[in-house]
């Protein structure tokens, strides 16, 4: 199975981060611009909480943003590595309970930061097919375009993870 499409194969999206759901925000490290030349999306003080699934030295946020790092491939993910992305989701609808803004992301946006963000979803009551026609509407077509992810949405993140422990 392909888990990974080459970054050439996938279009940058047209926008720094979306708004998912009200608070909610997914986005990556770079956008096409509106000059049509890829920009680096930084991001300063526009958000109360950053999640941030791949670290790139000089993309924010401002030193007084918390900002939690969990760097993950975009590809298979072992029981720690899902464990950390049932945390940051837990940890992203907690700020949200608590009217904070939030950001997810990743390198374009549209598989780590949707991982955790469908799995915020549905943890807030949404289905696994809801969270990623929701993501894909807001983000972009190509959000969740990792085949494995998506699996591991239908199967239910925690089912997943002990399945992959007991792999290990």
């Amino acid at each position: 199975m392909r888990t990974r499409r080459k970054h050439s194969d996938v279009p940058a999206p047209d926008m720094p981060w979306n708004e998912i759901v009200p608070g909610l925000w997914m986005g990556g490290h770079e956008f096409t611009g509106r000059s049509g030349h890829l920009e680096f999306a930084v991001v300063q003080d526009e958000f109360d909480l950053v999640q941030t699934l791949l670290r790139l030295p000089g993309h924010g946020p401002a030193p007084d943003v918390h900002h939690q790092i969990w760097p993950i491939p975009d590809g298979p993910l072992d029981g720690t590595q899902l464990a950390g992305v049932i945390r940051l989701a837990e940890a992203a609808c907690d700020a949200l309970d608590r009217g904070r803004r939030v950001l997810v992301r990743c390198h374009h946006g549209y598989n780590r930061s949707g991982l955790v963000i469908a799995h915020a979803l549905m943890r807030q009551g949404r289905s696994a097919e809801s969270a990623i026609r929701l993501i894909r509407a807001r983000r972009s077509p190509w959000a969740l375009h990792n085949e494995l992810f998506v699996e591991y949405l239908r199967t239910g993140l925690p089912t997943a993870r002990f399945l992959e422990e007991l792999a290990e």
